[in-house]
């Protein structure tokens, strides 16, 4: 049978309840190394939703003749539901991702369960993705497809040679982050931008910590391998420009699993990034050990680093040390957060509950830290046993999983082992205690006055970002959430066109100077200081 020209559709499913607020890199990145005689066919179920007979419908509709869809262990019901709907109707399906890669019997069926996939991708696909293609344009689709070197062994990609994604050309319209509902309004107040974009952008790959519950490095390796910095610079640039001629905002979040984990590298990109002239705002994970370095903040910050994720996990250090995590030191969490505040940058926290030395208020005492920070996002989930991690497999050994295939009937914040100090059930309480508390009106309240002297275009930022975080347990879809949700945050949204109108570039007579040491801020003249720079 002869090569046929072959319209692929890359669909990353949803999984019906929690939703992201950015586009998955794969799919851009095997668009790019799809050879040029094919096309491709962008669908994100969380910003493109469509029942399973819609998107069956659509793919026929479209004369699609291959699909390839990629899912984490929390959206993979869907994906099999979805792939077996397609199978269904005659289009053959490739599927990959950490979780296929871990188990690949499951999806093939050969464990006398239900085949789900006509062909696997595992590994990383950057290398395989075009024999793929190419087999399935002969009709002579392989079962698997591994990445591997002339003697066999699993090869990991260079990333020396990286795609470069045409950002500059893509239709990006479904993953817009402004709300539909938002938009007639910024019209109204001649905002001359109505879109922002959130891009992903990976610098590097790889984590040498090896934390028990992360499947990072069973996907990734140990072993770093990174972009060259003039790859980085460029596609950073090309995003640059795509803001500009959309008259739209662009933020890109480096997907890396550490940005920083080499130190002296992170420091030369984003001086590169500088030089350039490429900053946009950017977010990235960096691991808190690593931000005790104050030239990397202040490369940061210069760069246009706006946000940093943490994965802080808790601030019990046995906690820590029990999933390999002891590298955290909680003790130091508060100055690192006091490093990046000062220069106008800000953090996601991430914790989690339910770690076998947490006992019952451990959402509480995590508030009352969170309380003495610089305002933050922080992020609460539920400790979870991914399949092929060694806490997965240390659960099983000690009887613990409650659901062991626990990603086959996906419920969000629940357990699916039993912990030690804390009763099930319990958790799933401290889980909702804190986000419930944590982004409360009250809650935003005071963290805006916390930053009552900076910018209103910081504020404003600090308020959405809010909104939006709270989504991820609280999801508000649909104008009338949206509403409801700023209503119930009048005093902040009335402080916020007060202090628009009135102190835009913040205080005018002089700087807040916030005493997040001891958990106050206070009033100040600090004639002699740098104002800090406003947020985009």
């Amino acid at each position: 049978m002869g090569t046929g020209r072959l319209k692929i559709l890359l669909y990353n499913p949803d999984n019906g309840i929690t939703q992201n607020f950015m586009p998955h890199l794969w799919m851009f990145l095997l668009q790019a190394l799809t050879p040029a005689e094919h096309e491709t066919i962008l669908i994100d179920g969380n910003t493109r939703p469509m029942s399973d007979a819609e998107l069956v419908q659509f793919a026929v509709e479209q004369k699609v003749g291959l699909v390839g869809i990629g899912a984490m262990t929390r959206m993979i019901a869907k994906a099999y539901r979805v792939a077996d709907a397609l199978r269904a109707a005659g289009i053959p399906v490739v599927m990959g991702g950490p979780h296929v890669t871990e188990i690949p019997d499951e999806a093939l069926g050969r464990n006398g369960e239900p085949r789900h996939a006509d062909a696997l991708a595992l590994g990383e696909a950057d290398e395989t993705w075009p024999l793929i293609v190419e087999d399935a344009a002969r009709g002579r689709l392989k079962e698997v497809y591994t990445p591997t070197d002339a003697s066999g062994k699993e090869r990991k990609p260079p990333l020396k040679d990286y795609p470069a994604i045409p950002w500059e050309s893509l239709d990006l319209k479904q993953f817009n982050r402004i709300p539909a509902v938002f938009r007639p309004i910024m019209r109204s107040f001649g905002a001359e931008w109505e879109t922002f974009h959130i891009v992903p952008i990976e610098s590097g790959r790889g984590c040498p910590y090896g934390c028990e519950f992360c499947t990072v490095t069973g996907f990734f390796g140990d072993s770093i391998r990174f972009r060259t910095n003039q790859s980085v610079v460029d596609e950073m640039l090309r995003l640059k420009q795509r803001a500009r001629n959309s008259k739209g905002k662009v933020a890109v979040f480096f997907v890396d699993d550490n940005f920083a984990i080499n130190v002296k590298r992170t420091k030369s990109l984003l001086r590169d990034i500088i030089a350039a002239g490429a900053e946009l705002s950017w977010v990235a994970q960096i691991s808190a050990n690593l931000l005790r370095d104050e030239e990397l903040l202040d490369l940061i910050s210069a760069s246009g680093g706006k946000w940093i994720f943490i994965g802080m996990e808790s601030l019990d250090p046995a906690n820590l040390a029990s999933v390999k995590k002891g590298f955290n030191k909680p003790a130091e969490y508060a100055g690192v957060l006091r490093g990046l505040a000062r220069r106008n940058v800000y953090a996601i926290t991430s914790f989690i509950f339910g770690l076998d030395h947490d006992t019952p208020g451990v959402a509480e005492r995590t508030l009352a830290q969170i309380r003495q920070w610089p305002p933050v996002l922080p992020v609460f989930g539920q400790i979870t046993p991914f399949p092929a991690t060694p806490l997965y497999d240390r659960l099983a050994k000690e009887g613990r999983l409650t659901r062991p295939k626990h990603w086959l009937e996906f419920a969000p914040f629940r357990m699916a082992h039993t912990p030690t100090n804390i009763s099930i059930s319990g958790v799933q309480g401290e889980v909702r205690y804190a986000w419930t508390n944590a982004y409360s009106p009250e809650a935003t309240k005071l963290a805006l006055e916390s930053i009552a002297g900076e910018p209103a275009p910081y504020k404003i930022s600090h308020f959405m970002a809010r909104l939006f975080f709270r989504g991820i347990y609280f999801p508000q879809k649909g104008t009338w959430r949206w509403l409801k949700l700023i209503a119930q945050n009048r005093t902040s949204v009335w402080r916020i066109v007060k202090d628009s109108y009135t102190q835009w570039h913040g205080t005018s007579d002089g700087r807040l100077v916030r005493d997040f040491e001891h958990g106050t801020q206070s009033q100040a003249l600090v004639a002699q200081a740098e104002p800090e720079a406003a947020v985009d």
